[in-house]
C-alpha cells in the first residue's frame, strides 16, 4: 500500500471499525497507530505521543468488555470456567488475529527498521496496537460503542466459544484419531506460500499415507496446519480410515 496520508488513516481504520465517518477523534486514532518506533526515528518535537498509554488502557477495555459478554453468553459457567475463556479471547494470539481481519497491520505508523523487520504482522505488536485502538474509540466515542467495536473484532471467537470449538487443538484431534486406529501419525506439506518474506500466506496440505485429507491457509505454517486438521475433520476425509463402529 502506498504511503498513506494521516486523514487517510484516520478515515480507513474508523470504516474497519464498522463506526461512522468522523467518530473518531483524528488525534486519538493516529495516537493508537502510532508504534514507538515512529517516534525514535523522527524525533519529532511535537506532543505526539506512541501508542503505549492508549494501550495500557485498552487493555483494561478489552477485559471488561469480554468478561461482560463471556458472562451473558455462558451464564451457567463458574468463576473458573469463565476466567478460563475470557484468557483465550484476549491473549496476544486472539487479539493479532482480529487485527489482521481489519487490516490493522497496513494502517500502522512504524519506524524504517520495524517496517524493514516485518512488524505490520509481529503478533505482539498487532496486538498491542489493537488495544490501543479500542482505548481511542472508548474515550472519543464512549465505553457502549467500544463494546460493541470488540463485539464486532472478536464475533468469530466468541461464536466459536459458544460452539464449543475454541482453543481446539485440531492437529492433536487428528493425530490421536490416527494414531489410535493405525499407530501412525498424519503428514503436513507447505503446498504454497505467496507474499513477501515477512508477510507470507501459507497453505498447507495434511495427508495421511498419501491419501490426502484436506487443506488450510494462515499466516504462519502452525496456523495453516491446524486450519487443514479442521479441514480434515469437518470434511468426513478421516471417517474412512478409521474402523466402524462395534
Amino acid at each position: 500500500m502506498a504511503e498513506l496520508a494521516d486523514h487517510e488513516r484516520v478515515a480507513l481504520l474508523t470504516g474497519r471499525l464498522g463506526l461512522p465517518e468522523g467518530a473518531l477523534p483524528p488525534a486519538l486514532a493516529l495516537e493508537a497507530l502510532r508504534h514507538g518506533s515512529h517516534l525514535h526515528e523522527r524525533r519529532s518535537s511535537d506532543d505526539a505521543r506512541s501508542n503505549e498509554r492508549l494501550e495500557f488502557l485498552g487493555d483494561a477495555v478489552v477485559g471488561l468488555a469480554v468478561s461482560q459478554r463471556c458472562a451473558a453468553l455462558f451464564p451457567q459457567c463458574a468463576e473458573g470456567e469463565l476466567t478460563r475463556l475470557r484468557a483465550s479471547l484476549v491473549k496476544a494470539e486472539s487479539l493479532a488475529g482480529a487485527a489482521r481481519r481489519i487490516g490493522l497491520g497496513e494502517l500502522l505508523l512504524l519506524g524504517r527498521g520495524e517496517e524493514r523487520s516485518g512488524g505490520r504482522e509481529k503478533q505482539s505488536l498487532l496486538a498491542d496496537a489493537l488495544e490501543a485502538v479500542v482505548a481511542a474509540v472508548y474515550l472519543g466515542c464512549g465505553l457502549a460503542i467500544a463494546a460493541e467495536v470488540i463485539d464486532r473484532l472478536l464475533g468469530p471467537l466468541f461464536e466459536a466459544a459458544v460452539q464449543g470449538t475454541l482453543g481446539r487443538d485440531y492437529k492433536t484431534d487428528l493425530q490421536e484419531l490416527l494414531q489410535a486406529a493405525h499407530r501412525a501419525a498424519p503428514v503436513y506439506v507447505v503446498v504454497d506460500a505467496p507474499g513477501p518474506q515477512h508477510a507470507r500466506t501459507f497453505e498447507v496440505e495434511v495427508s495421511f499415507q498419501g491419501t490426502p485429507l484436506g487443506r488450510g491457509t494462515g499466516r504462519t505454517k502452525k496456523e495453516a496446519e491446524q486450519a487443514a486438521a479442521r479441514t480434515a475433520l469437518e470434511s468426513g476425509a478421516v471417517e474412512s480410515l478409521l474402523p466402524a463402529p462395534p
